[in-house]
C-alpha cells in the first residue's frame, strides 16, 4: 500500500496539502516499509484560494490509500477523498518514520475497517497490474 506525506523537509508531515513543497511517498506493509519518491512543488504555493495548484498534488499520489498531512482545506480534502485517499491530520508536526512505524504496528494486528478497506483497494489496484 502507498501512502503520502505532505512534508516541507522530508523528514516530518509539517505542511498544509496545499502548501506542501514536497509529497513523499512510501509503500508500506506489515513486514516494513520503503521510500519510493518524493514529488517536489515549486511556484506560489501560498493560501489564495486558487484551486489549480491541488490537481498536480492529486495527480502525484492517486495511486496512495492514505495522505498525511498537518492541514487540509475542506475542498483539498473532498477532492482528495472522491480519489479514494484517506486524509489523515496529524496534530502536531510528526516524524514520518514514527508514523510509517505506528502504521506497521497497525497492520500487523487488527486495521480498523477504514485501513482495511484501503488495504483491500490496493489489492484489487495489484490484481489489475497483474493480469
Amino acid at each position: 500500500m502507498k501512502i503520502a506525506f505532505a512534508t516541507q523537509d522530508l523528514k516530518r508531515v509539517d505542511a498544509h496539502f496545499g502548501w506542501a513543497k514536497n509529497i513523499a511517498i512510501y509503500e508500506i506493509g506489515p513486514q516494513g516499509h520503503r521510500f519510493l519518491e518524493a514529488i517536489q512543488f515549486d511556484g506560489d504555493l501560498k493560501e489564495d484560494g486558487n484551486e489549480d495548484k491541488l490537481a498536480p498534488k492529486i495527480e502525484a499520489i492517486k495511486d496512495c490509500a492514505i495522505l498525511y498531512v498537518a492541514a487540509i482545506g475542506g475542498s483539498g480534502a473532498a477532492r482528495v477523498v472522491a480519489s479514494n485517499i484517506h486524509p489523515m491530520k496529524v496534530n502536531q508536526p510528526e516524524e514520518i518514520t514514527d508514523l510509517l512505524l505506528k502504521l506497521e504496528d497497525v497492520l500487523k494486528g487488527t486495521p480498523p475497517p477504514w485501513l482495511r478497506k484501503a488495504l483491500s483497494k490496493d489489492q484489487e489496484r495489484t490484481l489489475d497490474f497483474e493480469d
